[in-house]
C-alpha cells in the first residue's frame, strides 16, 4: 500500500500544474502517468494560450468572447474565473522560464485566434504546448514531485461518497498497486481516439472520465465534440489555428476563398464549429478535392513561414508531400477536442464524490460549453490546474487521514486481468477489429453533421462493440509491458464513452455549437440551456440526467444569435 496526501492521475499540463500547487504547499504529492510525462498530449498543442496581458485588452472581453463561443452553455462563473486569472497564469509560466515568442520590445508576442476580438494568444512559435510542458516538468523535478512513470489507472477507489485513491498497474512489470490518498485529481485528457480521424495521441482514450463515471461521478456535455477545421487530409494531424491567425486563407478546389459566405466579418477566424461546418458544406457541394479543401499560406512569404510556422511546414512536407511555401495544404475537419468531461464545481471538485477533482480536458468545469475557442484549452490547463491544485490542498489539509483503502479493490482488479488473459482465441474477436469498426462508425455518423438516422447507426455500432468486447481475446499472456492488455482496457473505456456521447447526442434535440443536428437545425434556448450528465448506475447502464448552467446575472452574457 502506497500513501500520499494528493494523488494526480495524468502528467500533462493540468496535472503538473496541480502538482506544483500541492508540492509547494508542503504536501506529499504524487503523479501517475501511463506514459512518460513529456510524451503527454499537451506537448502537441501548437498555436498558443489566451490571456488579456496587453494593456489595451481586457479580461471581460475575453470572457464575453468565451461565453459567446461556447454558444451560451458554458458556466459563467468558471469562465469569469478563468479569464480573470489568465494573465497571471501566463506570467507565472513566463517567470518559470517558458520561452514564449517576443515582440521587438521584449513583451510576450500575441497573435489573433478564432472567435476573438483581440489578438490575445501568446505563443512559442508553433510549439507552445511543448514549451509549456517542459517548463512545468522542470518544476516537478525541482520540487520533488513523486512520479509513477508508466503506471496505468485500473480503478478509482472510494469510501462511501469520498474518493480515497486508485488501483494502478506498473506497466513495466504488470504488478498492481493500491495508492491511498486524501484527495484525487483526474487530469487524463479527452477521448478523441473514439473517432477514426483525429488529431490526438494514441493515449487519448478518456480513461479518467470512464473510471469516474463507473464510481458514480457524473460526466457532462459528452455530446459536444470539437472537429478542428484543419487536420491534414491523409492523417488528421493538426495544422494549428495559428496558421489562420497569421493570415492564411481557406480555399476550395476552384482556388477561391469561401468563408465570406458563412462568416462575413471574421472569415477564416470564425469559431471552429462555424468553420468546420462551412468546410464540410463546401466539400459536400463539390468544391473539395478528395474529401478536402485547402489552406493557403503562400502569400505570407517564405521568411514568415520559416520563423513562425516551422513545424507546420515540416508536417505538411512529411505527411502530405506538400511544401506550403509553394502549394496549398489539403485539410479537412477532424476530431480534435472533447468538451465533455467529469462534471465539477467551479473549483474542480466532482459534484457527487467528495475529494475527487478533475482538471484540463478530463473535466467539465465548464469553460468551453458547446464549442471551445482555440487557445483556451492550454489556458484551462494552467488556470484550472492551479485553481484545482489549490482546492485539493485545502481539502487535503482538512482531512486528518485518508479514508481507509479496501484491499478487495486490488483483488477484484487482479481477477479481472486474469479473466481477460484467460479468454480463448477460438470464436474470439481481436481488439483492433472492434476498435476500427467503432471509430469509423463514430466518424461517419456522429461528427460535424448529425441526425437521428446517423445517430442510430452510431449507437448500433456502440452496442456491437460492447457485445464483441465480451468475446475479445489477447494474444499476450505475459505481465511485463503487456500493451495488448493495456489497449484492450483503453478500448473498454472508449466503448463506455462512445455510449455516453451518442446517448447525449440523441437526447439533445437542437443544434448548438459543435453539436449540429440537421433534423433539429435551430438552437432551443427554452429547453436546452442545460448540461446533460452521464453516469454508470447500479445496473451498469449509462444513465442521463441534467445539471443547470451556472449563470452570473451579467446582461452581456444573455443568449443571442452568434454572428462572426
Amino acid at each position: 500500500m502506497k500513501k500520499h496526501d494528493i494523488l494526480i492521475i495524468g502528467a500533462g499540463l493540468a496535472g503538473l500544474r496541480a502538482a506544483f500547487e500541492g508540492v509547494t504547499a508542503g504536501l506529499d504529492t504524487a503523479v501517475v502517468s501511463k506514459i512518460h510525462p513529456l510524451r503527454s498530449h499537451s506537448c502537441a498543442a501548437q498555436g498558443g494560450v489566451n490571456a488579456a496581458i496587453n494593456p489595451k485588452d481586457d479580461w471581460h472581453d475575453h470572457a464575453y468572447d468565451t461565453v459567446k463561443g461556447a454558444d451560451y452553455i458554458g458556466d459563467q462563473d468558471a469562465i469569469d474565473m478563468m479569464c480573470s486569472e489568465a494573465p497571471q497564469a501566463v506570467l507565472d509560466l513566463d517567470a518559470m522560464g517558458c520561452p514564449f515568442s517576443r515582440e521587438e520590445d521584449g513583451t510576450i508576442a500575441q497573435r489573433p485566434f478564432g472567435g476573438q476580438n483581440f489578438p490575445r494568444t501568446a505563443y512559442a512559435a508553433d510549439r507552445t504546448g511543448h514549451a509549456m510542458l517542459h517548463t512545468l516538468w522542470e518544476q516537478a523535478i525541482k520540487y520533488g514531485v513523486k512520479i509513477y512513470d508508466e503506471y496505468f489507472l485500473m480503478e478509482l477507489t472510494k469510501s462511501g461518497d469520498q474518493a480515497n485513491g486508485a488501483v494502478v498497474m506498473d506497466i513495466k512489470t504488470g504488478g498492481l498497486h493500491q495508492i491511498n490518498a486524501k484527495a484525487v485529481c483526474l487530469a487524463t485528457g479527452g477521448y478523441g481516439r473514439l473517432f477514426a480521424s483525429n488529431t490526438n495521441a494514441m493515449t487519448n482514450t478518456g480513461d479518467g472520465i470512464a473510471h469516474a463515471m463507473r464510481v458514480g461521478a457524473p460526466a457532462a456535455d459528452m455530446e459536444f465534440v470539437q472537429f478542428h477545421p484543419t487536420g491534414l487530409r491523409s492523417s488528421g494531424i493538426l495544422i494549428s489555428e495559428g496558421v489562420r491567425g497569421e493570415g492564411a486563407y481557406l480555399i476550395g478546389k476552384d482556388g477561391e476563398r469561401f468563408m465570406h459566405k458563412y462568416a462575413p466579418n471574421k472569415l477564416e477566424l470564425a469559431s471552429r464549429d462555424v468553420v468546420s461546418r462551412a468546410e464540410m458544406t463546401e466539400i459536400n457541394n463539390g468544391n473539395g478535392k478528395n474529401g478536402a479543401i485547402f489552406l493557403d499560406v503562400r502569400h505570407l512569404g517564405r521568411d514568415l513561414i520559416l520563423e513562425r510556422l516551422p513545424q507546420i511546414r515540416q508536417l505538411s512536407i512529411d505527411f502530405e508531400g506538400v511544401d506550403p511555401i509553394e502549394q496549398p495544404i489539403p485539410v479537412r475537419p477532424t476530431c480534435h477536442y472533447t468538451m465533455g468531461g467529469i462534471r465539477t464545481d467551479k473549483y474542480g471538485q466532482s459534484i457527487r464524490i467528495k475529494g475527487l477533482f478533475a482538471a484540463g480536458e478530463a473535466a467539465c468545469v465548464n469553460v468551453h460549453g458547446a464549442n471551445r475557442l482555440g487557445a483556451n484549452s492550454l489556458l484551462e490547463t494552467i488556470v484550472y490546474g492551479k485553481i484545482t491544485g489549490k482546492a485539493m490542498v485545502k481539502f487535503a489539509k482538512g482531512v486528518a487521514e485518508a479514508p481507509a483503502a479496501n484491499p478487495d479493490n486490488l483483488a477484484s482488479v487482479s481477477a479481472r486481468i486474469a479473466a481477460l488473459k484467460a479468454r480463448p482465441k477460438k470464436d474470439g474477436v481481436r481488439q483492433s477489429d472492434i476498435r476500427t469498426a467503432l471509430t469509423e462508425a463514430m466518424n461517419e455518423n456522429c461528427s460535424v453533421f448529425r441526425d437521428e438516422e446517423r445517430l442510430a447507426k452510431a449507437m448500433a455500432a456502440v452496442q456491437k462493440a460492447k457485445a464483441d468486447y465480451a468475446k475479445l481475446y489477447v494474444d499476450d499472456k505475459d505481465d511485463a509491458f503487456n500493451t495488448d492488455v493495456i489497449t484492450a482496457l483503453e478500448l473498454e473505456n472508449l466503448i463506455l464513452l462512445g455510449e455516453a456521447s451518442v446517448l447525449a447526442a440523441q437526447a439533445r434535440k437542437e443544434s448548438r455549437g459543435a453539436h449540429s443536428r440537421e433534423d433539429f437545425p435551430n438552437r432551443d434556448d427554452v429547453n436546452w440551456i442545460t448540461h446533460i450528465t452521464s453516469v454508470v448506475n447500479d445496473k451498469g447502464e449509462v444513465e442521463l440526467g441534467r445539471d443547470a448552467v451556472r449563470t452570473t446575472g451579467n446582461d452581456k452574457y444573455a443568449p443571442q444569435e452568434r454572428k462572426y
